[in-house]
């Protein structure tokens, strides 16, 4: 049985007052694109629902994609952006073992800091990475996922800011786009769908993917 998730495009209004709001505050994004999952999905919806997403930004405007099990982008705000959603099904069919493909993902590249033995049992905090660091991080975990990269370019995104100005989070963000093959369909189809790294709720995490031509 394939794997099963929908993909919406929204091609945002940059005159909407609830987009200026959500691209201000990563937590506003999360809450609004919430409501296009089921309700009652228990303690973990995002998780529950495999919510994902990613903003691409051009020149001209700005679109988000955003990846589930199911969407109603009629529970948009009025006004938000247009909408197209597509069944991802036709994508997991088509992985195969040695498929080239092209490939674009935000994500939050981090380690944890190590701490002394005297501070045994708990955790370090968490250490953006950037630069040669961030890169190995990415090929590693591609490689988990069942890719093979050929290429891989950086491009830094600007940092996503959520929570209240009293409790405001910051997430580092990079995103790669490149060409790589396919090493094993199974872990490929669910990194797909359930993302990669940290941050997912800021943005982080949304691999997609597409046939390269050879």
């Amino acid at each position: 049985m394939s794997p099963r998730a929908v993909l919406a495009r929204i091609r945002l209004n940059p005159h909407s007052s609830a987009v200026q709001r959500d691209l201000r505050n990563a937590t506003d994004m999360h809450r609004t694109l919430m409501r296009l999952v089921p309700d009652g999905l228990g303690d973990s919806p995002r998780q529950a629902a495999g919510l994902l997403y990613r903003l691409d930004v051009t020149d001209t405007f700005n679109t988000l994609l955003v990846q589930a099990a199911t969407l109603d982008p009629t529970r948009l705000p009025k006004g938000y952006g247009h909408a197209d959603v597509k069944d991802l099904t036709p994508v997991f069919n088509a992985l195969q073992k040695g498929l080239a493909v092209r490939y674009r993902i935000v994500v939050n590249p981090v380690k944890t800091e190590r701490l002394p033995l005297e501070n045994k049992g708990q955790r370090g905090k968490r250490i953006a990475l950037t630069g040669p660091d961030a890169d190995q991080w990415w090929a590693r975990r591609a490689h988990e996922a069942g890719l093979h990269l050929a290429t891989a370019l950086p491009t830094p995104v600007a940092a996503v800011h959520g929570g209240s100005d009293s409790a405001a989070m910051r997430h580092h963000l990079v995103r790669y786009d490149g060409i790589a093959t396919v090493t094993d369909p199974d872990a490929l189809a669910e990194a797909v769908l359930v993302g990669i790294g940290r941050a997912k709720s800021y943005g982080a995490g949304l691999l997609s993917l597409a046939r390269a031509v050879t």
